[in-house]
């Protein structure tokens, strides 16, 4: 009886002393993945911080696992294709404060639908191609950008249906119409819808075409009448400046025999 509890007693603190083991290794894997300038915690789910690190673009080398993702205040300028589809995990992805200008069109790839979360405000985009957002489940926050107002980003946010709140905090820092400048999106949109403006422009223009070769075709006419009635007006009088032709006297004479 001895001998089996002493062999239960150091099956457990066997257990114990592997389990503890098992966690060491664990933290130190996950310590190592950490991307270098971050810090990585466990907080239900891998918390990646890259908050301030002065990064200058996203890093390659992030966990798979991670599920929030800061990388804040850097000075991040673009977000190629592509660069998070590993992190299947991903909820929360915070790119705010950064000098962002551009968004590659699979940018979100991998992640658009998992994403809870997606902060872009405070950079500097003024456009995104229009499939840019496709399938973005996410509460996005893109205010605070220098945004052009134009039928692409008109695509982009009725691609994003489901973000009232996006389209609200939109201000048109410039736009296809300029008295659209300096107001939200929101109203922009609702005053004119701006994907029909280049078929309306094209029709305007041939409008105008036509108008001055139709202008053109009746000066050339009236001109050509008043010319030929000038000429015509210039050889009658021509006509009666001539002196009138005076009768022969013979001719005369001739007649006065034949009575």
């Amino acid at each position: 009886m001895h001998f089996v509890d002493l062999w239960l007693t150091r099956s457990l603190s066997m257990c114990l002393l592997l389990q503890s083991f098992v966690l060491m290794i664990l933290c130190f894997h996950s310590a190592s993945m950490c991307p270098k300038g971050c810090l990585c915690s466990h907080s239900g789910g891998l918390n990646v911080s890259c908050s301030n690190a002065n990064l200058k673009e996203i890093p390659r080398d992030l966990p798979p696992e991670t599920v929030l993702l800061y990388l804040d205040s850097n000075q991040i300028t673009s977000i190629p294709n592509e660069i998070f589809k590993d992190l299947h995990q991903l909820r929360v992805l915070n790119l705010s404060k950064n000098g962002i200008e551009f968004i590659d069109e699979h940018a979100f790839k991998g992640v658009a639908e998992t994403l809870q979360t997606l902060d872009l405000s405070d950079n500097r985009i003024k456009s995104v191609h229009k499939n840019a957002f496709n399938n973005l489940k996410a509460r996005a926050r893109i205010a605070n950008n220098p945004w052009h107002c134009d039928c692409t980003l008109q695509q982009v946010l009725r691609s994003m249906a489901s973000n009232h709140e996006t389209a609200n905090n939109v201000i048109c820092k410039t736009s296809v119409l300029d008295e659209h400048a300096g107001r939200p999106f929101l109203n922009a949109a609702n005053d004119a819808d701006l994907c029909n403006l280049p078929k309306k422009t094209t029709d305007y223009a041939m409008l105008v075409t036509m108008f001055g070769w139709f202008t053109m075709v009746i000066s050339y006419v009236v001109y050509y009448v008043r010319q030929n009635q000038e000429d015509a007006r210039r050889h009658l009088e021509y006509l009666k400046s001539l002196p009138s032709r005076q009768k022969k006297p013979d001719e005369a004479d001739d007649i006065s025999t034949v009575v």
